[in-house]
Parts: C-alpha cells; structure tokens; sequence
C-alpha cells in the first residue's frame, strides 16, 4: 500500500454514467480516492451516502470524491440511481488500480479465505502526493474525519 508522502499511482478508469475519470486530470485540486468491496451493501452504501452527503463540503474545500471497486459500470449506475449518489464511481474490473494501491488482499469470512477489496482511503494532494492514508476503514464517521482532512490540507 502505498504511504503518505508518495506519489499516487496516475490511472484512467470507466465510470458511472459511461465516461472515464483519470486521477491526474484533476491537478491542482485534491482528491479523496477510498477503495470500497462492493455496489449495494450495507457498509459501502453507507460509505458512499455519507461521501455524498458531505459533496458541497469536499468541493469548497477543492476536493474530489472518486470511489473504486471492481464492480462494473453498469452495477454502479444502478448502485448510483438506486441511492440518489452523487460521487464519482469508477469500475477497476482488471483490478491493476486496485494492486496498485494494496487494497487487493487476502480476507477471510466464515472461516473461508479469498481475494477481494479492502476497505482503505487515501487523500491526494493538488501535486499528486499521497497526504495521508486510511487503511481497514470502519465507516461509521469516516467521511467526517476525510473532510476534516481535506479541508485542513
């Protein structure tokens, strides 16, 4: 995974709505690039709500919200029109984005072990630079403490 004081991993991905986002497009602005498991369920819509719920805070403070899964374009319009959200979500069905940034991992569930998403938030300064990293995310006040970040930086 990569560490605050590095430089973010540039990337072009499709997006909701059948676009493409690429993270260095957004320069000198920041953005906040949190890595979710998956469209529709409860932890990640949550997750997502509250980032949408803080958009006009995020954007007066100069910053982008992109959420990253490997769920496709079309599971995150739905997942988008289903719950009213206003962030950008960006498909990494290969999952380069993913391994790129360490979030694609071993993880266990009732004794099983696979592959798949963790949960992790990096803000990205108007330089590229990672300012700071939050890895195995819980999400409950996650978007209030990225906020505070962001509008700090």
């Amino acid at each position: 995974m990569p560490e605050a004081g590095t430089a973010a991993p540039d990337f072009t991905l499709p997006r909701d709505g059948g676009a493409s986002v690429t993270l260095s497009s957004f320069r000198p602005g920041k953005v906040v690039l949190y890595f979710y498991p998956k469209d529709d369920t409860p932890g990640c819509t949550l997750e997502a709500q509250d980032f949408t719920a803080r958009a006009a805070e995020f954007a007066a403070a100069g910053t982008t919200v992109i959420g990253v899964s490997k769920d496709s374009v079309k599971a995150h319009d739905k997942f988008c029109k289903k719950h009213g959200l206003s962030v950008i979500l960006a498909s990494d069905e290969n999952g380069q984005t993913c391994e790129d940034y360490g979030v694609w991992a071993e993880k266990s569930m009732y004794g099983k072990t696979y592959m798949g998403v963790t949960r992790a938030t990096f803000l990205i300064d108007g330089n590229g630079t990672i300012a700071r990293v939050w890895p195995k995310v819980s999400v409950k006040g996650h978007a209030d403490e990225v906020l505070a970040a962001a509008q700090a930086l």
